[in-house]
């Protein structure tokens, strides 16, 4: 049941798009045990697409929730799920974080480079997206967000300052195949699995992020002077 989710391209998503969304939803819920929302969508505009949201300047077109009380929206149903996207198939697939897991948002050249350092140190990191901004998202278990600043402190760096940011309770984020107009789709660097039902904690994951973001972060300021 993965393969509805897993968009590799952008230019693969319009066809079947809207079923695409409705079964990744239904899947988060019922193999994932993550809750879902429907969030805005794409619409036809003189030939381009814009956010239904109708703001031409809008941040996240596309892939943001429709109303400032979208917690209460939120399923853990497949059946529910199911029906809330048959209402609007192109809906975005949202996931409230702070609930079954945490986010750890980094630089994506950081995040591919964690990667790389996880699987030489043995560790086996959970599901992680891609965004269209060139981010990286990696699971973590409920409460990882919460911790993530005074770990880094410990290893001796921000992590504002090195672009680590926890996205818990009160956050969303975006499940692919979720599409942002001009900027492409939310992708799968590390796809859900059986293997990983169980999500890593903030401790496994800060260390391998903290460094790859440091180093990318003094790679950044050296290129600049």
């Amino acid at each position: 049941m993965e393969e509805p989710i897993g968009v590799t391209e952008a230019a693969q998503v319009p066809q079947q798009r809207s079923e695409q969304l409705l079964e990744a939803a239904a899947w988060y819920a019922q193999e994932r045990h993550w809750d879902v929302f429907p969030g805005t969508w794409l619409e036809a505009a003189g030939g381009t697409e814009r956010c239904s949201c109708g703001d031409a300047a809008c941040a996240a077109p596309g892939a943001h929730a429709t109303r400032p009380d979208w917690a209460g929206q939120a399923t853990g149903s497949a059946a529910a799920a199911r029906r809330m996207w048959s209402r609007q198939p192109g809906s975005s697939v949202l996931l409230p974080a702070g609930r079954t897991f945490d986010a750890l948002d980094v630089p994506e050249s950081a995040g591919f480079l964690a990667l790389a350092r996880a699987e030489r140190m043995g560790l086996t990191p959970g599901p992680v997206t891609r965004t269209p901004d060139r981010r990286m998202l990696f699971f973590a278990l409920p409460g990882a967000a919460a911790k993530t600043p005074e770990l880094v402190r410990q290893l001796g760096w921000d992590a504002g300052a090195i672009g680590l940011v926890g996205r818990g309770e009160g956050d969303y984020v975006a499940g692919p195949p979720t599409r942002m107009a001009g900027r492409g789709a939310f992708q799968w660097a590390r796809r859900p699995s059986r293997a990983d039902l169980w999500l890593p904690d903030a401790d496994e994951l800060v260390g391998p992020l903290a460094y790859a973001c440091a180093r990318e972060a003094a790679d950044a300021r050296s290129r600049l002077s």
